[in-house]
């Protein structure tokens, strides 16, 4: 037999195995580029969500040059956090709630996965429903009308193309993101230069005038929206498409490739949103839209409508993953189909809900509340007490073998009282989001840094620095194994 041919033969057999269930992803299956890893996480954020966001500011009063400010200030900081947890996926090889169990325990790591699969399925839901007020409205253009029914055929349409693609895995989804990115960068760009050119923007917006702790009370809540806060919803996602990444990658390059491919997009589409928002002064997404572009919103949204489709298969994969993390012995395929029905449901739910911008709010300052203090203890526990050196082989172990605790206590306080605290420092749209501390500073949200600052130091000050110690030198990264024993 050709010994390369059999080597390369074993590499794809590997390759799928990772693809199907949850494995280290061994060195000769490492095939990601910095270029992927790119187009991976600009797809994912080139999706109509972001210029409703950037609208938000709008909404909220602010003026224009405020709503932009936030959102690169913002995305600068949550973007960088993000390429932290990038790079632990590339030098562990494991996926971002399996390195959970290192901070969490074996059990313990329950409960961030569990929370991290039901927000999947959230997203994908959130963003199946923003892509039904584009599609409607311009289907009204064509002549084409219709109301609940319409919006629930369009749904389920929509969901069975991102299951299809999710299904087949991550090679599929760096595929679909590498031929398609590209192309809707194009239109993106098409679309900005009608808008900024024949829409009518009012570059000089200034809102409703806002001042003092007026101000920023709106512009705290545009910078937990999309902000700071955009970067740390996608800490929970980030090993899981990084893990396929070459150990010999210089981290710089990784670590620039995966943020700019978040920042641009984000940025630029929030940027978008905002200023059509100073013509329309709307957030709803098909009326922004339409409102601007006219007949020209046809062909220009039919390839827009990409981006959430890009970003709901990387949630219908991040959430397989972490079902199997629950240690749910079920292959990822069907897995996948289950989640596609549950995040129709809620769509399905969605749809009858009325006020588009307190729905949309309420929905990202509740994830904020547990990523943030989640986030911190893992930056702690990696960075500091680990220092990058995690016993790969020991995430893998059954419960109670001995090498990881069942849960860590110390990790599971600071993560619920992080929760507590994000909450009490939210001042989101909605009443039950605006917590006694916020509104004791003037209505200002700083739920994410209060959340990831008191979570943090509970678990710098009663962590396992010791036993961290000891792990760290049994550890080697060039010797992981690439199945694991249970």
């Amino acid at each position: 037999m050709n010994v390369s041919a059999d080597l390369s033969s074993r590499a794809t057999d590997s390759a799928q195995a990772v693809e199907h269930r949850l494995l280290p992803v061994p060195d000769e299956s490492r095939v990601s580029t910095a270029a992927h890893q790119f187009w991976i996480w600009a797809g994912a954020n080139l999706a109509p969500i972001n210029w409703v966001l950037g609208a938000l500011g709008i909404g909220l009063g602010l003026s224009l040059w405020d709503t932009i400010a936030v959102l690169v200030v913002g995305n600068l900081v949550g973007m960088a956090g993000f390429g932290f947890f990038v790079l632990m996926g590339q030098r562990t090889g494991v996926s971002q709630m399996v390195l959970s169990r290192a901070a969490f325990g074996r059990r313990g790591a329950y409960l961030p996965a569990a929370l991290q699969g039901l927000v999947a399925i959230g997203w994908c839901a959130i963003n199946t429903w923003i892509i039904l007020d584009l599609l409607i409205a311009l289907f009204a253009m064509v002549g084409i009308s219709g109301g609940i029914g319409l919006k629930i055929g369009v749904a389920l349409f929509v969901m069975a193309a991102q299951i299809l693609i999710a299904a087949y895995g991550f090679r599929a989804i760096a595929a679909f993101e590498r031929w398609t990115v590209p192309l809707t960068l194009v239109v993106v760009l098409a679309m900005t230069i009608i808008a900024w050119g024949q829409a009518g923007v009012d570059w000089n917006w200034a809102g409703e005038h806002l001042t003092g702790t007026a101000r920023l009370s709106a512009m705290s809540t545009v910078m937990t929206a999309i902000g700071i806060g955009w970067g740390i919803t996608w800490f929970a996602y980030a090993s899981d498409y990084s893990r396929f990444v070459p150990r010999h990658m210089p981290r710089r390059k990784l670590f620039a490739a995966s943020v700019l491919g978040q920042f641009i997009p984000v940025v630029w589409l929030g940027v978008l949103g905002a200023t059509l928002a100073t013509v329309s002064q709307k957030v709803d997404p098909g009326e922004l839209v339409v409102n601007a572009f006219g007949a020209l919103a046809i062909p220009l949204i039919l390839l827009v409508i990409h981006g959430p489709i890009a970003t709901n298969i990387l949630n219908v994969y991040s959430c397989c993953l972490c079902a199997q993390t629950l240690d749910w012995s079920i292959d990822r395929r069907k897995l996948t189909y289950a989640v596609g029905v549950l995040a129709t449901a809620f769509t399905i739910f969605l749809i009858y809900q009325h006020d588009f911008a307190k729905t949309l709010d309420s929905w990202l300052a509740g994830m904020v509340t547990w990523v943030a203090p989640w986030g911190a203890v893992m930056l702690i526990h990696y960075w500091v007490f680990a220092r990058e050196r995690i016993d790969v082989d020991a995430l893998f172990d059954p419960p109670g073998t001995g090498r990881l605790p069942n849960i860590r206590w110390s990790a599971l306080l600071a993560f619920l009282v992080g929760i507590v605290t994000t909450w009490a420092f939210s001042y989101a749209v909605p009443s039950f989001l605006q917590g006694p501390g916020a509104r004791a500073i003037g209505n200002i949200d700083l739920s994410w840094l209060a959340g990831s600052v008191v979570a943090g130091l509970i678990y710098y000050v009663t962590g396992p620095r010791s036993a961290a110690r000891g792990r760290r030198s049994r550890y080697r990264p060039d010797r992981a194994r690439s199945t694991p024993s249970a």
